[in-house]
């Protein structure tokens, strides 16, 4: 697939700031005029037009978005205790064309595995998308 007919990708949802087991893997789709994300047993958990999104970068790399009302973080690594992505998830994303690797700071990379990084980017797809973003 060429990047203007979409991108997926694993991300993950910090459904509980506290609760590492709820840091979930989701597949997270940005087609054209579709934001969508599945979790592990493929059910849509968050669907809408990325032109009517909202949502904000955090310094540290959390994607906070607005998506019909509800609000979800997303970040680029996983909790300790949160489950690894399903073979199903894997094989959602592998039908996508890989983008080349996010580029970030050394420290990003070294503590944080670039997922700073790769939530940037996912910021910058959206933009590009239309979401307002700030």
């Amino acid at each position: 697939m060429s990047e203007h007919a979409g991108h997926a990708g694993i991300v993950y949802w910090r459904r509980s700031p506290w609760n590492g087991a709820r840091c979930v893997p989701v597949v997270l789709s940005l087609l054209p005029g579709e934001l969508r994300a599945q979790d592990r047993d493929g059910k849509v958990v968050l669907r809408g037009d990325p032109r009517e999104v909202e949502g904000r970068l955090t310094r540290l790399g959390t994607l906070l978005l607005d998506v019909g009302g509800r609000r979800y973080a997303l970040v680029g690594r996983a909790g300790a205790m949160s489950p690894a992505p399903s073979a199903g998830q894997q094989a959602a994303v592998s039908a996508f064309q890989r983008p080349s690797a996010p580029s970030g700071g050394a420290l990003d990379h070294i503590l944080n595995g670039g997922a700073a990084a790769r939530m940037r980017a996912w910021h910058s797809r959206l933009g590009g998308a239309g979401a307002r973003l700030r």
